[in-house]
Formats: C-alpha cells, sequence, structure tokens
C-alpha cells in the first residue's frame, strides 16, 4: 500500500527551508571550507544536493509520462556541469533547484499522487517514497554541513520521524557484508523502533512491531543487541556514524567499529 505524501512532502519542504537559511549564513570563504564529506568542501556537498534535485526531476518526469528514468549515461554531464560551477554559483542553484523540485511535488493533485509510479533501485516508488528519499539526502546532507564544526550535530527530528521507517530500505541498498554472520536486535528511541540486522551473504534490517517484541529479542540472539536513538541509526546505514558524532548507547555482544564497516557513506 502506498503511503500518504504529505507527511514526506511538508518535512522536504521544511529540510529546505532549513538548508535555505544555513546556507544564508555562509560567506564565500566558508563555502570553501571542508565538510563533513571526505575530500568536499561545503559548496561541493551543494552542487551534488543541486545534481541530485536536478536528476530526481528527471525522475519525476519520469513517473508523470511512463517513461524509464533517467540512468547513468544522463547524470555524468549533468554532474559535469555542476561540478565546473563557482562555489557561489553552486551554493545559489543547489537552493533553485531544489525549490523547483520541492514545489513540483507540492503542486501535485490527488489524482497525479495515485497515478505516479516510477521504477527506481528496484522498486516502484510513488511519490511519497521518492520524496522520502530525497529528504534523506537533503536531511544527512545538511547534517554534513555543520557536523565537522559540532560534534553533536543532529539530523532534524522531523526528518528521523519519518526516515526510521525507511532506513530498512536504505540499508539493503547500500550495506556492504563482510561476509560475516550476524543476527543482532536493533532497538531505538525517539521515535521506538525494533529491528533485526542479519549479515552474511547480505545485508537485511527488518522492522518488527511492539507486539512482536519477545520474538524480535529471541530470533536476533542472545547477547547480541544494540539500543541507541532512532537519529544514530539513520547516521549509521548513511556512514555518519563515527566515534566522535556516537552518543551514549548500549551494545552487547556487538561490535561498533563493525558496522560502521558495513555501512559506508552516501
Amino acid at each position: 500500500m502506498e503511503l500518504d505524501p504529505a507527511p514526506p512532502i511538508t518535512a522536504l519542504r521544511r529540510s529546505h527551508d532549513d538548508l535555505v537559511a544555513l546556507v544564508g549564513r555562509l560567506d564565500v570563504d566558508q563555502l570553501q571550507a571542508n565538510s563533513y564529506c571526505t575530500d568536499w568542501t561545503l559548496a561541493q556537498v551543494l552542487s551534488h544536493l543541486g545534481s541530485g534535485a536536478e536528476i530526481f526531476g528527471l525522475v519525476l518526469d519520469a513517473g508523470l509520462e511512463g517513461t524509464e528514468p533517467p540512468g547513468r549515461e544522463q547524470f555524468g554531464p549533468i554532474w559535469e556541469a555542476w561540478n565546473s560551477r563557482d562555489p557561489s554559483e553552486q551554493a545559489n542553484d543547489c537552493l533553485s533547484t531544489n525549490e523547483e523540485f520541492v514545489s513540483r511535488l507540492e503542486g501535485f493533485d490527488e489524482e497525479q499522487h495515485e497515478a505516479f509510479q516510477v521504477p527506481l533501485f528496484g522498486m516502484e516508488l510513488g511519490t511519497a517514497r521518492l520524496a522520502g528519499m530525497r529528504l534523506g539526502e537533503v536531511a544527512l546532507h545538511s547534517w554534513d554541513l555543520v557536523a565537522l564544526e559540532d560534534d553533536e550535530a543532529q539530523v532534524a527530528d522531523y526528518a528521523v520521524e519519518l526516515l526510521i521507517d525507511m532506513v530498512d530500505q536504505m540499508a539493503a541498498r547500500i550495506g556492504k557484508s563482510d561476509g560475516e554472520e550476524r543476527r543482532i536486535e536493533v532497538v531505538t528511541t525517539e521515535p521506538a523502533r525494533r529491528f533485526v540486522l542479519v549479515t552474511g551473504e547480505g545485508v537485511s534490517l527488518s522492522q518488527d512491531s511492539a507486539e512482536s517484541e519477545a520474538s524480535a529479542a529471541g530470533d536476533a540472539g542472545e547477547n547480541c543487541r544494540l539500543e541507541l536513538p532512532a537519529e544514530s541509526l539513520i547516521r549509521l546505514v548513511y556512514g555518519r556514524l563515527d566515534p566522535a558524532h556516537t552518543p551514549a548507547h548500549e551494545a552487547e555482544g556487538v561490535d561498533l567499529d563493525e558496522l560502521r564497516s558495513i555501512f559506508p557513506a552516501v
């Protein structure tokens, strides 16, 4: 069943507005400072977000027109064009391109939401999941802009509320198993969720309902349990839970460094 598109689109609008406010406080010198992303300046992070907004716009076109979404042969020229811009252009164009994408989603009527489907990353996405996927990019890369200077930086709580229920899909997409067999109960707070993380031939993160708590704990295996804030689990899966940015947590029979290596930064 397709999700209600209103919450992720509303959150995406908030994330864009927060990004506008953040970028508005940066001067040219700050745009050229290092970001949390290895080898990327703040301007280059914004360039990545801007090119992503342009690509998501093409995905939106494909869903509306019933055509195939763009592939890597179309990404290259877009990335090159963004890389050729100076830092100020990268920042300003990022905001205008992202505004265009968000505004297009906000302008959909109920019939367009119901009809929209696009194949992406092996899934059929409606507007709700497409907006959620873009929300993850904007929220996590916004974190990249401030985290290097702030060990207590956190992903916006309104984004966490939505992304925690999509994190299983991200884990399956980007997890890189080291071949070690694990079965770990993962419990989050703020909001409370319960998952089972399985590694071996692949990586899966399956969410369990509160009613299946006892079953999830038993399936996970004795003394294999990780409890942490939902915000931290999201950053772990997105490759951003380094020791300097890891809050208080509980780990029983779990090596957090091993889990960090399974989820590379995206």
